[in-house]
């Protein structure tokens, strides 16, 4: 005689794995590490081309930094007087315009007018010391009633 057998999915409804053991198994998808882009990584084998051609490309590997999503970080060229002087000075009494950056004083000085975002003090001092000289923009004063 024979017995009422129950069907298999009534007997396995609640159940994660299914009777398939660890739950990635049965999922018909291959190794591929999880959900969405995990397991990709700087180490991963796989999807790394999508990671690499997409346009956040940049936001993907690495770290990003502690500061929070809302805080721009200030984003200044900088750039020594030796490299100045090794690339952009040709003779004396030059005007050089590097107007977006910050002049740092690795470096000597030499005779030249270079227009400056900011410039550091050593970077000043010898520009002086040599004859030439760094023009900083003006800064606007605030003239508020008290």
């Amino acid at each position: 005689m024979k017995t009422h057998k129950r069907k298999k999915n009534s007997r396995i409804r609640g159940a994660r794995t299914v009777g398939w053991g660890f739950r990635q198994k049965h999922k018909g998808h291959g190794n591929k590490g999880g959900f969405g882009k995990a397991g990709t990584g700087k180490r991963g084998d796989h999807k790394k081309q999508v990671a690499r051609d997409s346009d956040e490309k940049k936001k993907y590997f690495g770290k990003q930094g502690a500061t929070s999503r809302r805080t721009e970080r200030v984003r200044r060229e900088n750039i020594n007087l030796r490299d100045i002087k090794n690339n952009f000075f040709k003779k004396d009494g030059d005007k050089i315009d590097f107007s977006k950056h910050k002049i740092l004083g690795t470096g000597e000085g030499f005779k030249a007018e270079i227009k400056a975002l900011s410039a550091s003090a050593s970077a000043i001092e010898k520009m002086e010391k040599a004859g030439g000289k760094i023009v900083l923009p003006v800064k606007k004063e605030n003239n508020k009633l008290k």
